[in-house]
C-alpha cells in the first residue's frame, strides 16, 4: 500500500480503538445547527479564518519575493525571473417492464428513454418525444420542447428523464440560471404528451461522465447536488439550498430555501486551509402531489465527491486535499445524517454495494478527487476494500478501524471498471490502449474477483482484452473490452470460485458507448437470456455528435455466447433537427430495448425493431422520430 494509504489506516485504527473494541458503536447521529443565527455565526467565523489565513499567505509570499530578489542580487548575474502564485484548485417508479440498466433494483435512474404503457419516452436534442410500441405498432405519436413555453432555453442541458405515472421528469443544467432545471410534463394513455411546469433548484453542475443526477423511488424524486460556498458574498445564504418555481418574470428572490439551518449538519472536521467548502445536498421531492414538493438535507465538507444511492439512504464520499476522507449517510426520511472518516476514494458509484447483510462495502484507490467530470476514470495509487457495518457510521467523530480495510492487488490506472455481482466484487483496467495494438505484444489483462462479504482471497483471472465494461449476466457476469481493433465478450462464472466460461469476439468493433445505460441483459429463464451493447466499427470512435453504428445482440445460453446479429442505423447524414439547445449527446444516442417479447434498437433518431427468426436477428421495420418526420404533436 502507499505510504499516505498506511499512515491514515494506522491512524484510524488508534483514533477508533475506544469505540470499535466491542466491534460495534453507539448509534449517534450529525448534530444539525441550532438556529439560523447559529449558522449564521458559524459561517462569519469561517469568514474571518479564511481572510486571516489569505492575509497570512499574502505576507508570506510578499516575504518570499522580496527574499528572492535580494539572494539574487547578491548571487546572481542576470535579474530574476518573476515568481508566479501558486493557482488555488479549481472548484470543482419502477416501470412493470424496465429499459434501464440500473446499478440498485428499485431505485430507476434518469435516462434517455423511458416506458410509458404502450409508448416508449424519449429525450433528445432538447425534445420529448413519444411512439407508440402497444399493440405491435410502431408510431410517432408526440413531440414537445423539453422546456418551459415562452422561456430562453439557451445556456442550459436537458440530459435525463424520468416517470412516474403520468408525470415525466425532465432532469437539466442552466448555466444561463445557475442551477438545475426539473420540467414537469403530463403524458396520457394516448401518449400525447403536456408541459405541466417547471423548477429550478439551486446546484453547482452536476455532470458526471459516468454517475447520474437522479434518482426515483417510488414517488420520491432524489438528487444529490453540490454547492460550493461563497463565504465572501454579501448574504451567504444566497448561495443554499433553494427552490423555485418557473414563471417568465421569474426572479432571483423568487428561491424559497429548503434546507433550513435545522436540516444542514457538519462534523468536527475543520474545513481545509485554502480550501472550498461544499454543502452536499440530498433533496427529495414528492411527485404524488402535482404542485411538486422538495425538502433538502446538506452536510458540509471538502469538494471532492462520489454519490451513491440504495434504497434507503445517499451515500456521499467525500476527499480532502491527501488521503483523509469522509463518507455521509443521509437518509431519504429526512432523518439525521450520520457519518465515518475513512481513508482513500472510491472510483465511482459502481464502487458502493449497501449489502443485505447491513453493511456498507466501498472499492478504493489511495487518491481520487471523485466523479464529477471525468474525474471517476483519473484515480490512481494502491487499492482495498472498506466493509463497515451500517450500525458503526455516527456523529462523524469515529473512524473506520484499520481491521475493516482488506488490502487489494492494484487494479491498474486511468479508467479502471468495478462492478458487484452477486457474491463477488470484480474490477480490472482497460490496458495500455488496447483499442490500436493489434500488431504489438500484448499484455494479458487480470480482471480481479473479490468475494466481498468475506476476507477469503482474491482471483486474478486472466483475460486477453482490456477490461471497458463489467455487467451482470444474473448471478453471473460479462467483462467486455478491447484487443486492437476486435471487441471481446468474456463470460465470467461465479460460483464458489470465480472463472472464465467463454469468449466471444466481434472483429472488427468497439463499443459504441462506454456509459452503464448503453448496455442491457433481458434474462428469459435460468441461464439464458439475449445482451444488447451499440457498437462502432473498429476505426471509428466514440463521438459526443456521432450516431452508433448499430446495437449487436448476443445470446446466453448458459455462459456460452453467440451472436444474433446487429440492427444498424441508416447511413447517410442525420437529418436537419433544427436542434435550438442541448444538441450535444452527453448521455449517448443509442440504446438496446426488449419490450414484451419485441427487440429493438433505438439508434438517434431512428427505432429499429428487428424478430428473431433461424437464429438470428432480422430487421423488419423501422421509424424516424425526428421533429422534421414527426408532425403529430
Amino acid at each position: 500500500m502507499s505510504s499516505a494509504l498506511k499512515i491514515t489506516l494506522i491512524l484510524s485504527l488508534l483514533l477508533s480503538a475506544g469505540s470499535h473494541a466491542a466491534g460495534t458503536a453507539p448509534r449517534k447521529t450529525l448534530a444539525p445547527f441550532a438556529s439560523e443565527q447559529a449558522l449564521s455565526r458559524y459561517l462569519q467565523q469561517l469568514q474571518a479564518r479564511q481572510a486571516a489565513l489569505q492575509r497570512e499567505q499574502q505576507e508570506l509570499q510578499r516575504a518570499t519575493v522580496q527574499y528572492s530578489a535580494q539572494y539574487m542580487e547578491v548571487h546572481a548575474p542576470s535579474p530574476p525571473a518573476p515568481m508566479m502564485a501558486k493557482s488555488a484548485p479549481a472548484a470543482s417508479a419502477e416501470a412493470a417492464e424496465s429499459v434501464t440498466n440500473v446499478q440498485t433494483a428499485g431505485v430507476d435512474e434518469g435516462g434517455i428513454v423511458k416506458l410509458h404503457g404502450k409508448h416508449l419516452v424519449m429525450l433528445r436534442r432538447g425534445k420529448l418525444f413519444t411512439v407508440q410500441v402497444g399493440g405491435n405498432a410502431l408510431q410517432p405519436v408526440s413531440s414537445l420542447d423539453a422546456f418551459a413555453p415562452g422561456s430562453d432555453p439557451s445556456g442550459s442541458w436537458y440530459d435525463e428523464m424520468l416517470i412516474d405515472g403520468d408525470t415525466v421528469v425532465v432532469i437539466g443544467y442552466s448555466y444561463s440560471r445557475g442551477g438545475t432545471e426539473i420540467g414537469l410534463f403530463d403524458v396520457n394513455a394516448d401518449g400525447k404528451l403536456a408541459y405541466r411546469s417547471t423548477y429550478h433548484l439551486r446546484s453547482n453542475d452536476y455532470y458526471s461522465s459516468r454517475n447520474y443526477a437522479s434518482r426515483l423511488i417510488g414517488s420520491k424524486l432524489v438528487f444529490y447536488s453540490p454547492l460550493s460556498l461563497n463565504l465572501h458574498r454579501a448574504d451567504p445564504f444566497g448561495g443554499f439550498p433553494a427552490l423555485r418555481r418557473w414563471r417568465p418574470d421569474a426572479v432571483p428572490s423568487d428561491f424559497k430555501r429548503i434546507a433550513p439551518a435545522t436540516r444542514i449538519y457538519r462534523t468536527d472536521e475543520e474545513p481545509e486551509p485554502g480550501a472550498g467548502l461544499t454543502l452536499h445536498t440530498v433533496t427529495v421531492c414528492d411527485l404524488a402531489q402535482r404542485d411538486m414538493r422538495c425538502e433538502a438535507t446538506a452536510v458540509m465538507g471538502p469538494q471532492g465527491r462520489v454519490f451513491y444511492v440504495s434504497g434507503e439512504s445517499v451515500f456521499v464520499w467525500t476527499t480532502r486535499r491527501g488521503s483523509d476522507s469522509g463518507v455521509f449517510r443521509i437518509p431519504l426520511d429526512g432523518s439525521a445524517p450520520s457519518a465515518l472518516k475513512v481513508a482513500g476514494a472510491p472510483v465511482d458509484q459502481f464502487s458502493f454495494l449497501e449489502s443485505s447483510d447491513g453493511h456498507l462495502n466501498v472499492l478504493l484507490r489511495a487518491e481520487g478527487q471523485g466523479d464529477a467530470m471525468w474525474d471517476g476514470a483519473r484515480g490512481r495509487g494502491d487499492m482495498a476494500l472498506l466493509r463497515v457495518p451500517l450500525a458503526s457510521f455516527s456523529d462523524g467523530r469515529d473512524s473506520a478501524p484499520a481491521s475493516s480495510y482488506k488490502p487489494l492487488p492494484f487494479g491498474g490506472g486511468y479508467g479502471l471498471q468495478n462492478r458487484y455481482v452477486g457474491a463477488y466484487l470484480l474490477y480490472g483496467n482497460p490496458g495500455n490502449g488496447g483499442r490500436r495494438q493489434a500488431d504489438q505484444a500484448w499484455p494479458r489483462q487480470p480482471l480481479y474477483a473479490v468475494r466481498w462479504a468475506d476476507a477469503g482471497s482474491v482471483q486474478a483471472l486472466s483475460l486477453p482484452h482490456g477490461v471497458e465494461r463489467i455487467e451482470a449476466l444474473g448471478n453471473d457476469a460479462v467483462v467486455i473490452g478491447a484487443h486492437g481493433k476486435d471487441l471481446h465478450f468474456s463470460s465470467i462464472r461465479l460460483g464458489a470460485q470465480a472463472a472464465i466460461a467463454t469468449r466471444y469476439i466481434r472483429a472488427g468493433a468497439a463499443q459504441g458507448e462506454s456509459r452503464s445505460h448503453g448496455f442491457f441483459y433481458k434474462p428469459q429463464a435460468a441461464g439464458e437470456g439475449m445482451i444488447g451493447l451499440p457498437i462502432l466499427g473498429a476505426d471509428e470512435r466514440p463521438g459526443l455528435n456521432k450516431q452508433a453504428a448499430s446495437v449487436l445482440y448476443l445470446r446466453n445460453s448458459g455462459l456460452l455466447l453467440t451472436e444474433l446479429g446487429a440492427l444498424a442505423a441508416r447511413p447517410g447524414q442525420t437529418p436537419d433537427d433544427g436542434c435550438r439547445v442541448s444538441c450535444v449527446d452527453w448521455y449517448g444516442n443509442a440504446r438496446p430495448l426488449f419490450l414484451q417479447g419485441r427487440v429493438f434498437a433505438l439508434l438517434g433518431y431512428e427505432l429499429v425493431e428487428g424478430v428473431l427468426k433461424d437464429g438470428q436477428i432480422r430487421e423488419v421495420r423501422r421509424i424516424s422520430y425526428a421533429p422534421i418526420a414527426s408532425t403529430l404533436r
